[in-house]
C-alpha cells in the first residue's frame, strides 16, 4: 500500500503524467454534470416506488449509471448498451471467419470493429430505452406522450453515445481504461448518497452499530480477497536457448510466463450482467397492450397468456428476483470468464511466439506440447478465479439481508469488485509509466 501511495505521489510529480490525471479528473466531473441533467415527463415518486419494489437490483443498476437512472438524466442508459454491444460483436467475430480474419489485420481492423460496435451500441440503446420507457409506464412512471416518448428516448441514446466518447478520451488522452473508468466513476459518485442514507437508518433506529460494523467486516475482507485474487498469479518457468551471432551470445536466461488466476479482471461480471437484463429488456419493450394483442393474434392465444410469458421472461432472467435467476446468472459469470480469458491469453500464439525466440518450457516440447500444457494449467487456474467471480456477483443480493444494512451498495460485491480492480489496474499503468519514464531517462 505505502509503495502504491510513493508511486502515485511521484506521478503527480511528473508533468505528462499529472496533465494526465488532471484530465481524467476533468471527464469526471463532465460526467457528473451530466448525470444531473433531468429528462421530462417522470414521476419522481412512482419512480422511487419502482426502484424500492426492485429492491437490490434497481439499486446495482442505479449504481452503474452513476445515480443517473434514479434521477432519469439524459444518462440514464449508461455505458451498458456499449457493453452488450461489444459482447454480441466478440461473440459474432468468434463465429463468422471473415470477422476473425478482419481482427486481425492490426490497427485497421481494429478500428473497422470498434466503428461497428459503436453503430450496433445506438441499435441497443434504442431498444433499451423504449424498453425503460415501456416499463416506466407500464408502471405509471412515466407520463408523457408519444412525442415525449420518442424526444426522452433519443435523449438517452445521445447520452450514450456521450459517454462512449468521454471513455474513448479517456483512454487516449487519461490513464486506464474508458469504459471500466466510466462504470467506476458511477459507482463512486452514489457513495456519499449511500453513506447519507445509512447514517439516517441509524440514527431513525432502523439498524445498529453492530450492524453497521458487520458491514464493515464483510467489506474488508471482500477487499482482502479481491486484492489478492486480482494479483495472484502462477509464474511458469521458461528457460531461452543460447544463440551466437558473430562474437554476441543471446539468450541463455530463464524467465517466468505470469498466468493471472484472475485473468479476465472485472469484465465478465459486467458481460454476464448485460446478458441476463437483455431478455427481461426486450420483454419489458414487449409488454404495452397494444404489442400484447399482435402477439396474442399471431400465436392465437389470449392476451393474459402472451402478458404472463413477458412477467416470466423478466421473472427468471433478471438477477435477484428469485433463486434460479441469480444461479444463471453465476453460471454466466463462468462462462464469460472462460470466454474472455480466451480472447485474452491465446496459449497456441503463446508457444509460437516462445518457439521463435527459443523459449522453452523445462521438461515440456515446443509445439503443441506446450500449447496443451499451457490450456491446461490456464483452465485449473482460470476454474477458481471464475467461481470467485460468481461469488463475488450473487453477494449483492444477499448482503443487505445477511447484515440488516441495504443502503450500502458498494459492499455488494460487484460494485466493490469493479472499484478494488479499476483502481488496481490504473495503478499498474501509472506505475508503467513511470517505469517507462525511467528507461527514456536512462537511454537518452
Amino acid at each position: 500500500m505505502r509503495e502504491r501511495l510513493a508511486a502515485l505521489g511521484q506521478a503527480i510529480r511528473v508533468p505528462d503524467i499529472r496533465k494526465r490525471i488532471v484530465f481524467l479528473f476533468l471527464m469526471f466531473g463532465v460526467y457528473v454534470a451530466c448525470a444531473h441533467i433531468p429528462l421530462p415527463g417522470i414521476d419522481k415518486a412512482q419512480l422511487e416506488r419502482i426502484f424500492q419494489a426492485a429492491g437490490g437490483l434497481g439499486q446495482m443498476l442505479d449504481a452503474f449509471a452513476g445515480g443517473s437512472l434514479k434521477r432519469f438524466s439524459v444518462l440514464a442508459l449508461g455505458i451498458m448498451p456499449y457493453i452488450s454491444a461489444s459482447i454480441i460483436l466478440q461473440l459474432l467475430t468468434m463465429a463468422i471467419p471473415a470477422l476473425e480474419e478482419l481482427q486481425k489485420e492490426g490497427e485497421y481492423g481494429r478500428r473497422k470493429i470498434n466503428a461497428w460496435t459503436k453503430y450496433l451500441t445506438m441499435a441497443v440503446a434504442l431498444l433499451q430505452g423504449f424498453g425503460m420507457i415501456a416499463f416506466l409506464r407500464q408502471g405509471n412512471a412515466f407520463i408523457g406522450d408519444l412525442p415525449l416518448m420518442l424526444y426522452v428516448v433519443l435523449m438517452m441514446v445521445g447520452g450514450t453515445a456521450f459517454l462512449m466518447w468521454i471513455a474513448d478520451m479517456i483512454t487516449e488522452h487519461a490513464i486506464g481504461q474508458g469504459v471500466s473508468i466510466i462504470i467506476f466513476a458511477g459507482i463512486m459518485t452514489r457513495m456519499p448518497q449511500d453513506v447519507a442514507q445509512t447514517i439516517q437508518l441509524w440514527r431513525g433506529g432502523e439498524v445498529t452499530v453492530a450492524n453497521i460494523a458487520f458491514l464493515g467486516v464483510i467489506m474488508y475482507a471482500t477487499v482482502y480477497l479481491i486484492v489478492k485474487f486480482q494479483q495472484a498469479q502462477r509464474k511458469i518457468p521458461v528457460q531461452y536457448a543460447r544463440r551466437v551471432r558473430g562474437h554476441r551470445v543471446y539468450g541463455g536466461q530463464t524467465s517466468y510466463l505470469p498466468v493471472r488466476v484472475n485473468q479476465a479482471g472485472v469484465m465478465p461480471i459486467i458481460f454476464a450482467i448485460s446478458v441476463s437484463l437483455f431478455p427481461g429488456q426486450i420483454a419489458q419493450a414487449l409488454s404495452g397492450q397494444t404489442t400484447v394483442a399482435k402477439m396474442a393474434g399471431i400465436f392465437h392465444v389470449s392476451d393474459e397468456a402472451v402478458s404472463r410469458a413477458m412477467f416470466s421472461l423478466v421473472q427468471f432472467t433478471t438477477p435477484g428476483l428469485n433463486h434460479f435467476a441469480s444461479f444463471l446468472y453465476f453460471l454466466l459469470v463462468i462462462l464469460f470468464t472462460y470466454f474472455y480469458t480466451a480472447v485474452t491469453f491465446n496459449p497456441e500464439q503463446i508457444s509460437e511466439n516462445l518457439q521463435k525466440n527459443g523459449g522453452a518450457i523445462p521438461g515440456i516440447r515446443p509445439g503443441a506440447s506446450t500449447r496443451d500444457y499451457l490450456d491446461r494449467i490456464l483452465y485449473r487456474i482460470t476454474l477458481a478465479g471464475a467461481l470467485f467471480l460468481g461469488v463475488i456477483a450473487v453477494m449483492q443480493y444477499y448482503v443487505g439481508d445477511i447484515t440488516g444494512v441495504t443502503t450500502f451498495t458498494l459492499v455488494g460485491g460487484t460494485s466493490l469488485l469493479i472499484v478494488v480492480g479499476v483502481a488496481l489496474d490504473t495503478m499498474q499503468q501509472i506505475e508503467a509509466q513511470l517505469l517507462m519514464r525511467h528507461y527514456s531517462g536512462f537511454l537518452k
